[in-house]
């Protein structure tokens, strides 16, 4: 089949669904699929306020349904609910066809963080997004729920891998003392709650890897952690194994790959007991610890064989994950 996979998330963006979709077309292509991606790099672009490294697509209806005519799908999957998701979604149900959807972000809870929009007005707007689709996937069973349960009529589960060969225990570790070190991947942004890690009372080094629209406050306000900026491939593998406990602050999250990468090097997980944490890392689970108190869930993932955190880390594979894409996808009839 021609799948066209439609984002608003795209490179130059290194975060979670950005590899999430490139680990999903390199599978998809493994298993004979041609795969397109429709993203802002097809149009000229913009800047997004606030976060000035995403671009957003000045994309009209009619030259995103041109750039889909080109490829002339079999199958379309619109990943993001951005300027160019929505032109993309308008092309569709002009034409009547069938489409999926994803649900990557809780977006309505980071627009909250930053502007106060209420809650029920955002979710609104995504619900007529995605009740469109014939599927809105979702990457954990309590996102599901939550979807249902705010009105989404077409939310199903669509898992996530990891590279286990790329994040492995095995390989170089960084320099450091005796001391216990914790660690934060991930964006430097309100919605992360960066600063619940930082502002912890906790023995040891403190590590941050990633950037972000909040990385100038955080440096001046935490100058005893350690900086990384942002990691990829081998160097972020290093970073994770070299550390004690990766620590996932975040409440808005629907799944956290830096979650399952860091349990793919050994290292465990300290986070909050919410959907996205409750899901990868569990309860009473060898991957980690989940609690209220986030310190208390550092302290306690410290005590985790390393061993036991990979093995946990073993049950999220990208082929598995990848089926249950393909299996929500809708031909288009013409």
């Amino acid at each position: 089949m021609k799948i066209m996979i439609v984002t608003d998330a795209w490179e130059p963006q290194v975060n979670g669904v950005v590899r999430t979709l490139k680990m999903t077309t390199r599978e998809l292509q493994a298993m004979g699929h041609s795969t397109h991606i429709l993203s802002p790099l097809d149009f000229k672009s913009v800047p997004c306020p606030t976060y000035p490294e995403i671009s957003l697509a000045l994309a009209t209806g009619s030259a995103a349904a041109r750039r889909i005519d080109e490829v002339a799908p079999d199958c379309l999957h619109i990943a993001t609910e951005g300027p160019l998701g929505w032109a993309a979604r308008g092309v569709a149900m002009r034409r009547n066809w069938p489409f999926t959807t994803a649900y990557h972000s809780r977006f309505p809870e980071y627009v909250h963080a930053r502007v106060r929009i209420p809650l029920n007005w955002s979710y609104a707007l995504l619900r007529k997004f995605h009740n469109a689709g014939a599927a809105t996937l979702a990457p954990t069973p309590a996102i599901v729920d939550d979807l249902r349960a705010r009105g989404f009529t077409k939310a199903r589960l669509w898992s996530r891998g990891v590279n286990l060969e790329a994040f492995s225990p095995d390989g170089p570790r960084l320099e450091r003392g005796a001391s216990p070190v914790f660690l934060y991947v991930g964006r430097l942004a309100v919605e992360k709650q960066v600063h619940k890690f930082l502002e912890l009372d906790l023995p040891g080094e403190k590590w941050v890897a990633g950037t972000g629209p909040e990385e100038v406050k955080l440096k001046a306000r935490y100058p005893g952690a350690r900086w990384f900026g942002v990691l990829g491939g081998d160097d972020l593998a290093t970073v994770y194994r070299s550390a004690d406990v990766m620590v996932f602050p975040s409440v808005t999250d629907t799944f956290g790959l830096v979650m399952a990468e860091s349990m793919a090097c050994g290292t465990p997980v300290a986070a909050y007991p919410v959907p996205g944490p409750i899901d990868v890392v569990g309860r009473d689970s060898p991957g980690g610890a989940i609690d209220q108190d986030l310190r208390a869930a550092c302290m306690a993932a410290l005590e985790k064989p390393r061993d036991g955190v990979r093995r946990h880390a073993e049950q999220f594979n990208w082929p598995r994950a990848t089926r249950q894409f393909e299996q929500a996808l809708m031909p288009i009839r013409r």
